[in-house]
């Protein structure tokens, strides 16, 4: 039962907003892949557990790269449309600086 429960939370996409709201396709693949990026920004490795922490940078960095950009270019494509920057304005506009700094 609660393997059931649990395949069925990870089919529902992570922004609750994307599930009754139909927006663009390139935002929606543009949130799918920064909610990743932000969930493994928020992960919080055991710090004697070196492999497990630059795993977690290794997976964050990839997962991150270009999202800044995409972000921004998304948001000059959609000026005109209120509610999808309502969704974008939602994400941080630099999370890539913040990784290299760590």
């Amino acid at each position: 039962m609660k393997t059931i429960v649990l395949c069925l939370s990870l089919s529902v996409p992570f922004h609750p907003v994307l599930a009754n709201e139909q927006l663009p396709n390139d935002v929606r693949t543009f949130i799918e892949t920064r909610e990743g990026c932000d969930h493994m920004r928020g992960e919080l490795p055991d710090p004697v557990d070196k492999h497990r922490t630059q795993q977690l940078r290794r997976e964050t960095r990839k997962l991150c790269k270009g999202t800044d950009q995409k972000l921004a270019q998304l948001k000059r494509k959609y000026a005109k449309n209120s509610s999808v920057l309502q969704h974008l304005d939602a994400f941080e506009p630099a999370v890539e600086e913040v990784q290299k700094t760590h």
